[in-house]
């Protein structure tokens, strides 16, 4: 079973942030530099991030792609996300040096483009799912409520090659990954990448012990966890795993 941990960096007018439900909230850690913290995961052997416009995310945007161009000089691969929404905007982080972009899941409210979206971008793309109460509810700029299965199903449809599931109401709160929502994904048969609750090395321990295929800590778990609590990007688990989650190159 592949096994990769992606760091993330969480980012809203230059600065480090933190999602929260009342919008970003800056981050002291790394005296609040992107850079800074990019810089820390390459030393510590990470070999990609997960880079998320919070501008983007809330206001429309991009305003910081200049972090995923200085995260890819640093020999770093980059998954953009905050709220991408259109193939204009993947293709705008794509430019900028991302070799993959997440969907967001505000983007599946338009059921033609984002297949339009799936279809273009290929392996480039995988789709955001942020799931609270079994059903798909996008955060930021737009708000809208999907049935999951349903959803789903088309988006396999599609030929969308792999999914990062973010258990919405666990975000922030740090009492471990949602592994009934996880599963619901898993069982289409596509790649999977976990988000939201996930703290501490045993729920990264948990989620691999449950035979997940690519479980992922994310920016707002992972980083709270390990600058919140000045913790060494080091003393994460190794972060190549047994090798990347298996989604197509």
């Amino acid at each position: 079973m592949s096994f990769e941990v992606i760091p993330a960096i969480d980012v809203a007018a230059g600065q480090l942030a933190l999602h929260t439900a009342d919008g970003p909230r800056p981050l002291e850690a790394f005296g609040g530099d992107p850079l800074a913290a990019a810089r820390a995961y390459a030393e510590a052997g990470v070999r990609r991030v997960h880079v998320v416009d919070l501008d983007l995310a809330f206001g429309g945007a991009f305003a910081n792609l200049d972090v995923v161009r200085e995260a890819v000089a640093l020999g770093l691969r980059v998954q953009a996300s905050g709220g991408i929404a259109t193939l204009t905007e993947a293709s705008e982080a794509l430019a900028a040096g991302a070799d993959r972009v997440v969907l967001g899941s505000a983007a599946l409210l338009d059921e033609a483009d984002t297949r339009e979206a799936i279809e273009a971008l290929g392996a480039r793309a995988i789709v955001g799912i942020e799931v609270e109460d079994g059903r798909i509810r996008p955060r930021g700029r737009s708000e809208g409520d999907l049935p999951l299965a349903e959803t789903l199903g088309w988006l396999v449809a599609s030929g969308a090659t792999g999914f990062l599931v973010t258990a919405v109401a666990r975000v922030g709160a740090m009492r471990g990954p949602d592994l009934a929502s996880l599963t619901r994904v898993i069982r289409v048969g596509r790649p999977v990448l976990a988000a939201g609750g996930i703290a501490s090395l045993d729920d990264l321990r948990e989620l691999r012990q449950a035979g997940r295929p690519g479980p992922w800590s994310d920016a707002r778990r992972s980083r709270a966890a390990s600058i919140s609590r000045r913790r060494s990007p080091s003393s994460a688990p190794d972060p190549s795993g047994s090798g990347a989650p298996r989604f197509p190159r």
